[in-house]
This record gives C-alpha cells, structure tokens and sequence, in this order.
C-alpha cells in the first residue's frame, strides 16, 4: 500500500480538530444549562470521550469497517489486529493513501462526537452511571451498524449509491433522532414548559460555537482523506454555509420578534454546519450558501415543534442535528455536481433527475428509523434496569451537586471575604437582605451570617488565603428572580419575584 505523507499529515490534523469539537460541544451545552447543571454536561461529554474510544479500539471499528456483510463488519479487527491490511473496500479510485490505523483514529472521533450530540436533548435529568451505561452500548449497537452501512464500501447504503460525505445521516440524523427518542424516555424535566429554563451563560455558548466551527474544517475537509482540491472546495462550503446559516436563522428572528439575538446567531452557524456535512465535498460554494440558508431558515422554524408536540429537547438538538442533517442529506440530492468531485454524482438542479435524490431519501429514513427504533429499546432496557432519570429531588438540587458533589461557580455567600459586606453582625444583617434579594437560593450551614470569617473578611483579611469552602444547604422552596423575556424560539415568561422563607425569617438559625 502506497502512503503519501502529506495526505496522511492532513488526515492526523484533522482527527485532533474533530477531537476538540466535544469538549467544544460540552462548552457549547454547558452554556445553554442552568449554572447548576454545567459540570453534569461538561462530565457527561467528557466521559463520552473516554467510553467511545475504548470500545471502538476493542471492537467498534472492526463492526463499522470490517468486510462481514452488507449491514455489519466482522470481529477480524478486533482490538485493531491486522492493521497491516487495508480497510476493506476501499480499492480503484478509492484506494486509501493513508496507513489504516490513521483511518481508525479519524473515525475514532467521529463516533465519539455522534454519542455527545445526545446529551443536548436530556439535560438536567440523566442519571451519571446510567448515562455512562447506556454510551458505549449505543455506539456498538447503532451507530457502528449505521457507519457501517454508509461509510464503508460494503455497506448497503454506500452500495446503492447514497452519498454522505462527512456524515449528515451517520452523525447528525443518527444522533438527532436518538436524542429525540431518549427526551421521550426519560421525560420532561420538571416545570418544563411552564418554567423559563434559559442557559446560564451565553458568551460560553459563543465560544463552543467559535470552536466548533474551527474544528468542523476537519471534520469536512479530513474526510476526503487527501489533501487535494476537494478538500479545500469541502473546507471553503463548510465555512460559507456557516455563514449562511448564521445570517438566515437571524433574519427569520428579525421578521418574528424584532430582533437578531446571539443565540440565534450560533444556532444559525451550527445549523449550516449540520447541513453542509453531508453535502461539502459534492457542491459548489455557491451551493453550499443555498444549503445554509434552506437549512437556516427552515430549522429555526423548527426549534417550536418540541412545544407542538410537548416533547422536552432541552437543547434543541432535533431541531438543529435531526432537521439539519435532514435538509442536508437531501440537499445532496438537488445541488451535488461532477464538476465539483467526479465521485460524486450530479443533482436535480445539474441535470440528474430525482434519482439521487431517491436514493438520499431512502438512506435517511433507514437511518432516523432504525437509530430511533434501537435506542429506544436500549434506553427502556436501561431505564428498567438502572433507573436512568435523577430523583426529583436531585433534578432540584442539580446535576453538579447530585450526581459529582461539587460546583461550577463559588457563590459570594454572606460574611465571606468575596461578598464585599462590612462587619460581622453588619455582615449578618446584609447577608440576610443580600439572600433576600434572590441572587443564590444557596445558604452555608457551616458559617452563618455574622461570624468570625465574616468579621475577618471585612476587616482586610487576605483574600489569597482562603478559609475551606463552606457546606451549602439547598433551599428547594426558594426561587431566584426573572425578569420578563422571551426564549429564543418566541415562546414568553412573566417577571418573577425572588421569594425564599429564610429571607422571610423561616430559617434564621
């Protein structure tokens, strides 16, 4: 087998770009929670890192590009023996030019981000160890088969001719649609849609996206596994319908509500980014700018099928993965041409008829069915057997606390040297207007207002010698302010006032 070295360099690249992209994800999520369940998500996409790659070197990968038959691969590179073999099917034109275990390493990644794409739509209510149950057995189950079928030469999918290029079906529709069946599983978290539920930080949200976008060049461009000119026509389309996604999904928020928000902004960018994997290497840039505006504009009408159907996609990812990928894999069907890559095909709006189109229908309806079908199955199973959803009140309490006994943020709680109070029963008496005033429903048992730290603190004491963390106690009966606003996808929430008994003088002790 020949190896060009600098194919192989790009390939290396691009697999450590789509490697970052899940802590990208767990930032993006993370800032789309509430403050008290960001650990829970940044844990969650963490773990997913390190429970996918390990079953995909044990067996995953020889499940997904094994010869074995046209619906699954064979065991015979298990534990990545025989990688002195190339990958099965790959022959002719598409004979790899990159050693195979630079190969499993690329789509290493790629089932590794697929499984974190779930977390979005169960936010705030999916139980650690279930959790952590249920990811490697979804990848083995249904996302290896389904890579299978579309990745590999000897899957049906690719036989028929359906194409994907970076994985529309086998990532984003795949995930879109497991994630919409395990919302269903483990319910609505509670007071939704009742509550207002907004993300606790919004310019984290904008960094998961900057980072996203930077690391889906590797993911679209990488997975032509050369460096030629299909990759860069693939990295030029992956950034315009970004663009194009970014600047339609506001424009639809401008026509309804008045005004383009931020989150919209990076709703639009990730939804271009959804719709042109499938797409990148086929089309033309003009092309991929039609893709990025159909799906933009067609997905932010989407985020508001969840309240139509009272289905809790806490973070969207129906809307924006499922729909997305959809529109994406479809569009393949209209805009993909020859000119752009002969390996391709050409589209209805190139003179191809509705046969390309046909054949992108069927592969994503095997997809969305079968991924909806087998996680289902495998998250009721869980769900009997594990108990997959937190307890009531551990949803109360958060994930952060319930379920890895710690906090994102040290709160500035009353008589503390961050708290700014003057005085130690000044302190007390200040502390108890401050938690008053609803800022944190979170009080220390350890330290009271007016005590000696207090005392200390607000006489100079030095801020760089911290006194140990105190214990907080939760108060589930107190609630923390809101002002009137409205969500992203229009839905309103009145202007609440903070009410809590130990502002009151219910638990002064």
């Amino acid at each position: 087998m020949q190896v060009d070295a600098g194919a192989t360099a790009w390939v290396l690249a691009s697999a450590c770009l789509v490697l970052l992209m899940t802590p990208a994800i767990a930032i993006f999520y993370g800032g789309l929670v509430r403050a008290k369940n960001v650990l829970g998500m940044l844990m969650q996409n963490f773990a997913t890192i390190a429970l996918v790659s390990t079953v995909w070197v044990i067996i995953g990968y020889s499940l997904a590009f094994g010869s074995g038959s046209t619906l699954i691969g064979d065991v015979h590179f298990a534990g990545l023996n025989n990688m002195n073999e190339p990958v099965p099917g790959f022959t002719g034109e598409d004979t790899q030019i990159i050693p195979p275990i630079v190969f499993v390493a690329f789509q290493m990644m790629f089932a590794v981000l697929t499984a974190a794409l779930i977390t979005g739509a169960t936010a705030d209510r999916w139980r650690f160890g279930a959790f952590v149950a249920f990811i490697p057995l979804w990848t083995l189950l249904v996302y290896a088969p389904i890579a299978h079928w579309v990745f590999s030469p000897d899957g049906w999918a690719n036989q028929m001719g359906a194409l994907d290029f970076a994985g529309g079906t086998v990532v984003h529709a795949n995930a879109g649609a497991a994630a919409l069946v395990m919302a269903i599983v483990l319910g609505r978290r509670r007071g939704w849609p009742d509550d207002a539920m907004p993300g606790h930080n919004l310019p984290l949200v904008m960094l998961g996206t900057g980072l996203l976008w930077f690391g889906w060049f590797g993911f679209n461009a990488g997975s032509q596994l050369k460096a030629d000119e299909v990759a860069g026509t693939a990295l030029v389309n992956t950034h315009v319908a970004a663009s194009a996604g970014l600047l339609a999904w506001i424009a639809v928020e401008k026509l309804r509500y008045g005004k383009c928000t931020s989150l919209g902004a990076v709703s639009g960018a990730v939804v271009g980014l959804v719709a042109i994997t499938p797409a990148a290497g086929y089309v033309s840039p003009i092309g991929a700018i039609a893709v990025g505006l159909l799906a933009g504009s067609i997905c932010a009408f989407a985020v508001g099928l969840k309240l139509l159907l009272r289905v809790d996609d806490s973070l969207d990812v129906v809307a924006v993965h499922l729909v997305g990928g959809v529109v994406g894999s479809l569009a393949v069907g209209l805009f993909a041409t020859r000119e752009v890559n002969p390996a391709g095909a050409d589209g209805l709006f190139y003179g191809g008829g509705y046969a390309q189109l046909g054949l992108q229908a069927i592969a994503v309806l095997a997809v969305i069915a079968y991924s909806f079908v087998i996680t289902g199955v495998l998250g009721a199973f869980l769900t009997r057997l594990l108990r997959s959803r937190v307890e009531p009140q551990d949803e109360v309490l958060g994930l952060d606390l319930s379920q890895h006994g710690e906090s994102a943020y040290e709160h500035a709680y009353p008589g503390s040297p961050l708290s700014g109070q003057q005085g130690g029963q000044q302190s007390g008496q200040q502390g108890r207007q401050s938690n008053g005033a609803g800022e944190q429903p979170l009080v220390p048992a350890t330290q009271r207002p007016g005590s000696a730290r207090g005392a200390a603190g607000s006489m100079g004491g030095d801020l760089n010698a911290r006194a140990p963390r105190p214990r907080f106690e939760y108060d589930p009966t107190a609630t923390p302010p809101r002002a009137p606003g409205r969500h992203y996808d229009g839905t309103e929430w009145p202007g609440q006032q903070p009410r809590s008994p130990m502002s009151e003088g219910g638990n002064q002790s």
